[in-house]
């Protein structure tokens, strides 16, 4: 419990103090939105590649632990795809839960993985990255598009649009670059290898600083079940469920604590701008996103112990 407390705490500190340098405006909206972009499309990928393509995979169980992770995201969408006729819940909200439920935020993963197990970790995890983005993201939009009220032709545009953004993100095309260097043996060439990894450090400190940023507490709106639902769903079920598929798999050790972290993580910002565009309840995605986030810091700790003792 020590050891995870100490790698998780000092994560979700880095995030509240983002929340604090914008709430002081120590730094503007002009300083957030750019920096964001630059650790979507420059920092976190060159973090992935350099730690990809330097891995040695002989050790880490990759095929169970992608596979437990995958087959627990599935099991929850059939799940809630089959329960929700029970709920009175309106496809819009629906589609907020549902992402809330299914959805990482696979900085903070990262974060917590290397604070962890080091080097090792970050590896383990940029593996369970290069599994959970292509998939979420596909499940994410196919549930917008189904339950979602923008179904006007501009509307279905826009779905095609992000169905192909979702084949040309720079996380995973990273995690293939990162493996097929690494499988090829060719690994980083000299000086482009020294430059991505000089990039890669400020990933992790940049990254969650801006989800901290990020962070809209006027946002929290009076829809508390479904919040408690989504935060329930994400943050206690999807480990349980997680931890069952590592049996089942027969993943044990730092991949089965990997695989547990990341379906047990708050979920991505990125749901609430994918809400936004599809049709979504963007602003019950935003209360998902910040409640996780700050039940998170208490629960993510104690579920790791329980479930997967190291």
């Amino acid at each position: 419990m020590g050891t995870v407390l100490t790698s998780v705490l000092p994560v979700f500190l880095l995030i509240l103090l983002g929340y604090v340098i914008r709430w002081r405006e120590l730094l503007t909206d002009d300083f957030w939105k750019p920096a964001e972009t630059l650790t979507y499309y420059v920092l976190f990928p060159a973090l992935l590649v350099t730690t990809l393509a330097g891995a040695d995979l002989t050790d880490l169980d990759v095929w169970p632990m992608a596979g437990a992770i995958m087959t627990a995201i599935v099991l929850m969408t059939v799940c809630l795809i089959a329960t929700r006729p029970l709920f009175a819940i309106s496809g819009p909200s629906f589609t907020s839960v549902f992402q809330g439920a299914i959805r990482q935020n696979t900085y903070i993963g990262l974060a917590v993985a290397f604070g962890v197990f080091g080097n090792a970790g970050l590896t383990a995890a940029a593996v369970a990255v290069a599994a959970i983005i292509p998939l979420v993201n596909v499940l994410a939009v196919g549930a917008l598009g189904h339950y979602a009220t923008n179904q006007s032709e501009a509307g279905k545009r826009k779905l095609s649009t992000t169905a192909l953004e979702t084949a040309r993100n720079p996380l995973i095309l990273a995690c293939v670059l990162g493996l097929v260097l690494q499988i090829t043996g060719v690994g980083l060439p000299p000086i482009l290898g020294e430059t991505l990894d000089i990039l890669s450090r400020a990933a992790l400190t940049l990254g969650l600083l801006a989800i901290g940023a990020g962070l809209r507490f006027k946002a929290i709106r009076s829809d508390r079940w479904w919040v408690a639902l989504a935060v329930t769903l994400k943050l206690f079920v999807m480990p349980v469920v997680t931890a069952a598929a590592c049996i089942l798999f027969g993943v044990s050790g730092m991949a089965a604590f990997i695989a547990v972290l990341f379906n047990g993580l708050p979920t991505a910002p990125a749901s609430y701008i994918l809400s936004r565009q599809l049709g979504g309840d963007a602003d019950l995605m935003a209360s998902i996103i910040t409640m996780q986030i700050l039940a998170a810091i208490v629960i993510l700790p104690i579920v790791l112990t329980v479930f997967v003792p190291f």
